[in-house]
């Protein structure tokens, strides 16, 4: 019971040119059902992110940006239009169809956040899209002894996070140290328990993680001491698995390779994101 695998991200580009680490989705480590694909994007250098990532399709699943620093614009096919900010999550549920865009609203300075891919059960892959733009004062703080959670999606104690989707239980929260401090963690068994460290370091269960880790962990997180050194930040990424099977082909994720080449000829066709 414990760190079960450690993972680091590896570097790749997305879009017109970003520069990114992908975490998840890697050819060492794939789907971690039911999260699809984690990368991080950090640089102060405009070259690396200006170009963003112009319009492009989505099927069969959901987006969740998290910045920590700068600022993204969206836009898709079905009209949505928002900015999302330091401390600030954009949700979008493609499920049968979107197409859209995100760019960076700046020239200068540092761009910093993440994008977690979350599947869709079969049932739900073709619904109707959905958008959401979250403002980081509407994300719940629960303050701990000396660190804090920011809840962006489940259950904490009495708070909610504002992303959830019906019928399914996942966690995903940014935890952050102040000072250097232990804390337990009041939080249920997963069947995917997932912790990436994206400053500082922290040490699981006498178990140490470098900032750029990703550990899976195996066993109730309720009854592990999570220590964080000073300004250490952590994202959670907790959910029971979906337990489908898993056909991908870049921005399309179904079940079945014939579902795969369906979203291509809608999308090609022009019907990706009809009813």
């Amino acid at each position: 019971m414990g760190v079960l695998k450690r993972v680091k991200g590896i570097a790749a580009q997305d879009g017109a040119g970003v520069k990114l680490s992908r975490i998840i989705n890697q050819p060492g480590f794939k789907h971690q059902d039911p999260f699809l694909m984690l990368d991080e994007f950090r640089s102060d250098d405009p070259d690396d992110y200006i170009a963003g990532f112009p319009p492009h399709p989505h099927r069969g699943f959901c987006t969740l940006t998290y910045m920590l620093a700068g600022e993204m614009a969206h836009e898709d096919s079905v009209g949505n239009k928002g900015l999302v900010g330091a401390g600030g999550v954009q949700w979008m549920k493609a499920a049968r169809g979107i197409i859209h865009a995100e760019m960076p609203k700046q020239t200068e300075g540092l761009m910093w956040g993440f994008q977690l891919w979350i599947n869709l059960p079969a049932k739900f892959k073709m619904d109707a899209p959905e958008w959401f733009d979250y403002k980081a004062d509407v994300i719940p703080e629960v303050h701990l002894q000396q660190s804090m959670l920011r809840l962006i999606a489940g259950r904490y104690g009495e708070q909610e996070g504002p992303v959830n989707l019906p019928e399914q239980r996942f966690l995903v929260a940014d935890l952050r140290f102040s000072e250097a401090s232990s804390e337990s963690l009041d939080i249920m068994a997963y069947t995917t328990q997932l912790l990436y460290v994206y400053q500082g370091s922290i040490t699981l269960d006498g178990d140490r993680v470098e900032r750029g880790e990703l550990v899976v962990f195996d066993g109730p997180l309720n009854n592990s001491i999570i220590h964080g050194e000073q300004g250490s930040g952590v994202m959670l990424l907790l959910g029971d698995a979906i337990g489908e099977p898993i056909s991908q082909y870049g921005p399309f994720v179904m079940n079945t390779t014939q579902e795969i080449e369906q979203a291509i000829r809608d999308y090609q066709q022009g019907r990706l994101t009809e009813a």
